[in-house]
């Protein structure tokens, strides 16, 4: 113990307040996601080595105010807060970062930069919804850990999907996979411009602002940023900007008359909820989402050991020409991302054929044939770990070529397999956390939900934790129970 308190006082000694450190390096360092898109921050056509969009001159404009120079570095946005706590890649979140009281108590923050409002897209035959009680049954896409996300979440009735882009879940809603889209009102904005097939349910909503994101105590990077943003927002830099983007409109007004308040002041420290406390509330929560990582997991497992055995017989077995496809198939699904193959079967085959899958059918499909190819790869070792003389033995005694493989060697080849089989099973459930990038509210999804909305990953994680331990154990027990029957 007495060990970590001094490990704990030298890192704190150690490191230098950051705005003594941006002075000393001359640079600020502000973490966003390039992947936000426009207006925020994205590369322009024909010119994908560069970076634009408003929040990239605001913050360019910003270092010049400050007299250091900017430097972006790319973090994923849901992650961006877990990120600037670490102290070691950038200082400051210029991100399109909501200025809530929830955010207030994990991070300081300046003084608003930018104001923008809620806005509910549908699409354009959906003449009868205005506003978000007008929803039916269907589902929302929104961006994770945002307001839209707690405002879709507290309305009654409606399934809530969430996303890690600005981009994907306008597709789905073209495409009928959603219902509408709860954004803020500059994607929607960029989202709605010459696109005929969309429409706006309704003036924005809910205003609020974004701001820049700080560690908490640093205060005097904080008051150096709010006497920056200040200036901008007199001297009128932050309008041309705005303007520049088609941004600028009557909300931007309280960026200049915005007073801070008890309410909306920088929490002085850190604080967050415990989830191991309140594990009453947390646990049934990441429940939930586990019926999703299960169903899809023994979906796309079922599906992979019965066309991985159609492969791995084809392979073996089958003429040439079949034998030549069956190794292009595993090759190729083997060789290739499963994180490509679901984009390639979900917006891939929808964009270019029509092919409309739901997110739970195309997450089935991307694990069962994705995995299919390694479990073809299994069961062809199993096949050549049975004795040629099995085989001999079996036709000696008159059984044709294709009962002694039906009735002698798979038997013998399944049981040999099963070892890998079921290796491959308890590692399904922690690949089927990509299918969240679809819109699929699953375990891990949640956790980072969670995590980011209470403060506490630890506590957070270790029921996640314990949850898929449970998974991957009753996954192994049944495979156990089965290799032995089998033996």
């Amino acid at each position: 113990m007495e060990l970590l308190i001094i490990l704990s006082l030298a890192t704190r000694l150690g490191q230098a307040d950051d705005w003594s450190e941006i002075q000393r390096r001359g640079v600020l360092r502000w973490g966003n996601d390039a992947e936000g898109g426009a207006p925020y921050i994205y590369h322009p056509q024909g010119a994908a080595d560069q970076l634009t969009g408003f929040e990239v001159e605001f913050a360019e404009t910003l270092c010049r105010q400050l007299g250091v120079k900017s430097e972006f570095v790319q973090f994923g946005w849901a992650n961006l807060v877990p990120g600037l706590q670490r102290h070691d890649q950038f200082e400051v979140i210029i991100a399109g970062l909501e200025r809530t009281p929830e955010n207030l108590t994990k991070l300081a923050m300046s003084r608003p930069y930018f104001a923008f409002g809620q806005q509910l897209i549908t699409r354009a035959d959906q003449t009868n919804v205005h506003r978000l009680a007008d929803l039916a049954t269907g589902a929302i896409g929104v961006l994770t850990g945002t307001a839209s996300f707690r405002l879709a979440t507290a309305q009654p009735g409606v399934s809530v999907r969430p996303y890690d882009d600005n981009v994907n879940y306008f597709r789905d809603l073209e495409l009928g996979r959603l219902e509408a889209v709860l954004t803020d009102s500059p994607i929607a904005q960029v989202n709605l411009a010459g696109n005929s097939r969309l429409r706006a349910a309704g003036p924005p909503f809910d205003w609020g602002f974004y701001a820049i994101g700080v560690r908490p105590g640093e205060s005097q990077l904080l008051a150096r940023l709010d006497t920056a943003i200040a200036v901008l927002t007199s001297d009128g830099t932050l309008e041309r900007i705005y303007r520049k983007y088609g941004l600028w409109n009557d909300g931007q007004l309280a960026l200049s008359t915005w007073v801070a308040s008890a309410e909306n002041s920088p929490h002085p420290g850190r604080v967050h909820a415990s989830a191991l406390r309140e594990w009453r509330t947390y646990l049934p929560i990441l429940l939930r989402a586990t019926v999703t990582t299960i169903w899809v997991t023994c979906g796309g497992m079922a599906l992979a050991m019965i066309w991985g055995g159609i492969l791995a017989l084809t392979r073996q077995y089958a003429p040439r020409g079949f034998r030549w496809a069956a190794v292009a198939y595993i090759e190729l699904f083997r060789g290739t991302p499963l994180l490509l193959q679901l984009y390639l079967l979900y917006f891939g085959l929808a964009e270019q054929l029509g092919w409309n899958l739901s997110a739970g059918l195309a997450a089935v499909l991307a694990l069962g044939l994705n995995y299919a190819a390694t479990e073809a790869e299994n069961y062809r070792a199993g096949l050549e770990a049975v004795p040629r003389g099995q085989t001999e033995a079996a036709l000696a005694l008159g059984l044709s070529h294709r009962q002694a493989v039906q009735r002698v060697i798979l038997p013998q080849a399944v049981r040999i397999s099963l070892p890998s089989v079921t290796n491959d099973f308890v590692a399904m459930f922690k690949d089927s956390s990509l299918v969240s990038v679809i819109g699929l509210l699953e375990l891990t999804k949640e956790y980072q939900i969670r995590g980011l909305d209470t403060g506490d990953y630890v506590g957070v994680g270790v029921m996640t934790a314990a949850i898929y331990l449970g998974l991957s154990y009753a996954a192994s027990t049944a495979m156990g129970l089965l290799e032995g029957r089998l033996r």
